[in-house]
């Protein structure tokens, strides 16, 4: 099981992190976004990866700006991927702490990266996971979604939605849905779905803003300015971030970087650190090992 939540003040956000173990820094970002109708994820989606890197390292899960028990963004100015972003670099800067090695999902794939180049000081290493935020083409979330059944953000809707990111639905665990259920009826997070979906800031802001975000971000790679040696861990049955984009992903960063590579997960979907726990462990322990000995 996971330690004991802490709090702490990011800027005036109530920021929300598990905090665990002693050694190099580990920082596990969660994926999705504020205010998503799908499912409610947070801090606790590294139930099977948490203690176990903990015994090894120290380990921080923290939950995203606006997500899981973190607060909302201050003003509908900061409903974008870049205010998230600094969130996070800011609870690195806030807890002292520096040469992390930031590891992120999904969209938290993408998060990680842009803090590695926005503030490479901070950062060791990098590692993303499925992040079809970052990789090159077309998602299909949407396709997918379009048939999630009502009422969205219920726990059978939830269920249903990682179950159809997933190869297989054994890692949905009722401790993770107690946690994406009880956050989908805090006030805190309908507000965030009532400004992103009702209030169209969505489509209006944040996806706009992405847009313009990634392809300064994919530049940057191209140019050769992620420097930190970089992993890619992508399950090789992902339905939404196919392996296809993250293999388009890795050239990218591998032309450009020396200190990349790349590991696909059989037999896992979308959450392959949660669908094959121990490959992923070793995984990011072997590279986090081999981090270490060459700083």
């Amino acid at each position: 099981m996971m330690t004991e939540p802490k709090f702490i003040d990011v800027d005036g956000i109530r920021t929300r992190y598990f905090d665990k173990g002693s050694g190099e820094v580990l920082l596990l970002v969660h994926g999705s976004h504020f205010g998503t109708p799908d499912a409610c994820e947070s801090a606790l989606d590294w139930e099977f990866n948490f203690d176990v890197l903990a015994r090894s390292y120290r380990v921080i899960a923290m939950d995203k700006l606006g997500q899981g028990y973190t607060g909302n963004p201050k003003t509908d100015a900061d409903y974008t991927m870049a205010a998230t972003v600094k969130h996070a670099a800011r609870l690195i800067e806030t807890l002292g702490l520096k040469n992390v090695h930031v590891i992120g999902h999904s969209r938290g794939g993408y998060v990680v990266t842009r803090l590695t180049l926005d503030h490479p000081e901070l950062v060791r290493s990098c590692v993303i996971i499925d992040s079809g935020t970052l990789g090159p083409g077309p998602s299909k979330t949407e396709t997918i979604m379009k048939e999630a059944p009502k009422p969205r953000l219920s726990r059978e809707s939830q269920r249903w939605c990682i179950e159809h990111y997933s190869f297989r639905p054994d890692h949905i665990t009722q401790t993770w849905l107690d946690e994406a259920e009880n956050i989908a009826k805090s006030t805190k997070y309908q507000e965030t779905v009532r400004k992103m979906e009702d209030e169209g800031l969505k489509k209006k802001q944040f996806l706009t803003h992405l847009a313009v975000h990634k392809e300064e971000t994919l530049n940057w790679i191209m140019q050769g300015k992620l420097t930190q040696p970089t992993l890619l861990v992508w399950g090789y049955n992902d339905p939404t971030a196919e392996l296809k984009r993250g293999q388009m992903l890795f050239e990218l960063i591998a032309d450009a970087n020396p200190k990349s590579e790349m590991h696909i997960i059989n037999r896992a979907g979308h959450f392959c650190y949660r669908e094959q726990p121990e490959t992923f462990n070793q995984v990011i322990m072997g590279f986090v090992e081999k981090c270490a000995g060459s700083k």
